[in-house]
């Protein structure tokens, strides 16, 4: 049994939080994820930039230690020059090869105790760095580095400077003194000129060059060299290193250029990025489910209260039982049809209180054959007899079938019942009125006959009195008297129609006694032209253009002429007052005449088609509605206000008499066409296939 809805909404308001309270859960909990997909990116962003400034100072420790191996061989190639006392031109050879395997060294100078120089060579890469000023403006450094020199009795440095070139640059130079020794005395000494720019050029790894950029500084931050990578960005990361050298020291600060800001900066990011996203979008499909599924459980409801009100106002009454036979549901209109209450029959297995007590045990047999699945309802039903509370006995129409739950599973039986009372009395006076309607047929015949003779000698009489009509206006006395030839054609025309009006009640009385009419022979184009009169009055009149197609070299038609032309001017009559009804701004009318099947004349058409004529009359109508079409043949039907309803019907029946079919199809992009085939002098018994989408009665 069905659960009352209005429970279930109450249930359903109760375990329902309200609406506020959901929203603010979902708030808090969207700004919790929120926060915690930002804090993350943020964790992320510092751990890389920790790892980036990592990463730099292990490239600047490199660096450093680059330079200062450089320079400490640097140093061991300046003290093997003065090994074996060379002279001054062998001496100046090994400068020459020293200066051109180490590019960092602009200058070596050999200096006799007093610092007097006794020989010096230049770079082969540059001009001399001393040749715009002389080398005596740098005698102050020099001694410098000669006193640090002394003091250590190693090598010694001093302080860089800059030296201006004839281009318009200049050069951060850094001067090195090495004392020579013999004896314990100081015989001499060496001095090189190294080029800072050169040395972060030459003496730092490439690789460390190629995308930072690498200076010496000095403590105070002042530039004195760079080399490296322009900046690509506007994050920087540094690292510095001192190069403590002996009587001078220099910062090595290694640069490293990045966007700003880097949301993603490398996969890890990135990842915990798209999975907080993903959080986010479940977070969202989850609402997205949860109003779903809030939606449906309002449309369960609302659907469980439209079932209950369909199912109170059925007159048909509903009966569930389970598996073992147990009634679990009923409706209001099986309570009213056996006088039991719900309470009294739902749960209760058989005996039923509503079977009669002498069908008990046949119907406790049927109802265990029916549920140990042996013998499966007839879809039709099956008739019994029921007994009210009162004790009154009536018939009933049972129909059952198996009942299925969500999963396909058979949970019992679901049967509906209709009281059959009233049907068996209807027919029990159908059964006596049985007679009487036979003695009457010969009546309805003779009916038949005299609504066929008033539908079809209809046109014919119009006609006639349409003629005689201008017959008498042309006899009216005017100025240019009567023309006999107007007046002969008039009269011409009255008395064809009239002879019309004795062919159709003898092919009517003929076709009403169900009587073959002779046929003959009949060329299409003389049909055609039979009813043009007729047709055109009606077309002047509705404003209507009729256009005529007939192909040539047709056969003729083997026919009744003055049934079949009945047929072409109801049809072509139907399609003006269609036209003219639904206001057709150009209404237009086509009769055509062709070979059935769409074949020619030629030879082409085989078979049965070759034998037969489709004859069409098309317009530009509002076509039929569906509601219509069903009933468009019937006789006695029509949707015109002073119609008989029995023109279609005839032309079916006329037509179907010659053998033919007659159907109709949209027109496109407008109106109706209908088409009816006849068969052609010498054709075949058999009439040619309808086409797929015509639609026949």
């Amino acid at each position: 049994m069905s659960a009352d809805p209005r429970s279930l909404d109450a249930a359903e308001t109760r375990r329902r939080p309200p609406a506020a309270q959901r929203w603010a859960l979902w708030f808090f909990l969207s700004a919790i994820v929120g926060g915690l997909l930002v804090t993350l990116i943020w964790l992320a962003g510092r751990y890389e930039a920790s790892r980036e400034q990592e990463r730099l100072e292990r490239d600047a420790a490199e660096a450093l230690s680059d330079v200062r191996s450089a320079m400490g061989r640097n140093v061991q190639s300046l003290q093997a020059l003065q090994a074996g006392s060379p002279g001054v031109q062998a001496w100046g050879a090994e400068a020459q090869r020293l200066l051109h395997e180490r590019r960092e060294m602009l200058r070596i100078e050999w200096r006799d105790a007093q610092l007097g120089v006794r020989a010096a060579v230049d770079t082969p890469y540059r001009p001399p760095v001393f040749a715009r000023l002389g080398r005596a403006s740098a005698q102050a450094d020099v001694q410098l580095a000669c006193a640090n020199a002394r003091r250590s009795s190693g090598a010694g440095y001093a302080a860089s400077y800059f030296v201006p070139q004839a281009d318009g640059l200049g050069l951060e130079v850094l001067e090195l003194c090495l004392p020579q020794l013999a004896g314990g005395q100081i015989t001499g000494f060496v001095v090189a000129t190294y080029s800072l720019a050169d040395i972060l050029a030459n003496l730092v790894s490439p690789h460390l060059t190629r995308s930072q950029e690498v200076s010496f500084t000095e403590a105070d931050g002042t530039r004195l060299a760079l080399h490296g990578s322009t900046r690509r960005g506007t994050r920087v990361f540094s690292a510095q290193q001192l190069l403590d050298l002996p009587g001078y020291t220099l910062v090595l600060r290694l640069d490293s250029w990045r966007g700003q800001p880097d949301v993603f900066p490398n996969v890890l990011t990135a990842l915990v990025t798209a999975m907080s996203i993903a959080l986010l979008a479940v977070l969202f499909l989850l609402g997205k489910d949860t109003r779903r599924r809030l939606q449906a459980e309002h449309e369960l409801a609302e659907a469980l209260a439209f079932r209950k009100a369909m199912e109170d106002s059925l007159v048909t009454g509903l009966r569930a039982r389970d598996l073992r036979g147990r009634t679990t549901y009923i409706n209001p209109a099986f309570c009213a049809m056996v006088g039991f209450a719900p309470e009294e029959l739902i749960g209760r297995d058989a005996p039923m209180p509503y079977w009669p007590p002498e069908l008990a045990g046949e119907y406790q047999k049927r109802q265990e054959i029916r549920l140990a699945g042996h013998n499966a309802p007839p879809r039709e039903g099956f008739e019994s007899v029921f007994m009210r509370k009162d004790g009154t006995r009536f018939p009933v129409l049972i129909i059952e079938a198996p009942l299925i739950d969500a999963r396909g599973v058979q949970t019992g039986w679901m049967s509906a019942f209709l009281d059959i009372s009233e049907q068996r009395r209807i027919e029990e006076l159908s059964r006596a009125s049985q007679e009487r309607l036979q003695a009457t047929a010969r009546l309805a015949t003779v009916g038949e006959m005299a609504s066929l003779l008033s539908h079809e000698l209809n046109q014919p009489l119009a006609a006639i009195s349409s003629y005689a009509t201008g017959s008498l206006n042309l006899l009216e006395p005017r100025a240019g008297g009567v023309d006999p030839a107007d007046l002969q054609l008039a009269l011409r025309r009255i008395a064809e129609q009239a002879e019309r009006a004795g062919r159709v009640i003898k092919s009517v009385h003929d076709f009403v006694r169900r009587r073959d009419k002779a046929r003959e022979p009949v060329a299409p184009q003389a049909l055609i032209d039979a009813v043009m009169p007729l047709v055109g009055l009606q077309a002047r009149k509705l404003g209507v253009q009729v256009v005529t197609r007939i192909a040539p070299q047709l056969p003729a038609v083997l026919v009744d002429r003055t049934m079949v032309e009945q047929v072409l001017l109801n049809l072509a009559r139907n399609a003006m007052q269609a036209m003219d009804a639904a206001g057709v701004a150009q209404p237009a009318l086509v009769i055509a005449v062709r070979q059935a099947g769409g074949g020619s004349t030629s030879g082409n058409a085989t078979g049965t088609e070759a034998g037969w004529l489709e004859f069409s009359v098309a317009d530009r109508g509002p076509g039929i509605p569906d509601e219509v079409r069903e009933q468009l043949f019937t006789p006695f039907f029509t949707t015109k206000a002073e119609g008989m309803g029995l023109g279609l019907s005839l032309c079916r029946t006329v037509v179907e008499q010659h053998g033919g079919f007659l159907a109709f199809e949209a027109n496109r992009p407008q109106g109706t066409i209908f088409r009816f085939t006849l068969p052609a002098e010498g054709a075949a018994a058999h009439a040619p296939a309808l086409p797929a989408e015509a639609t026949t009665a």
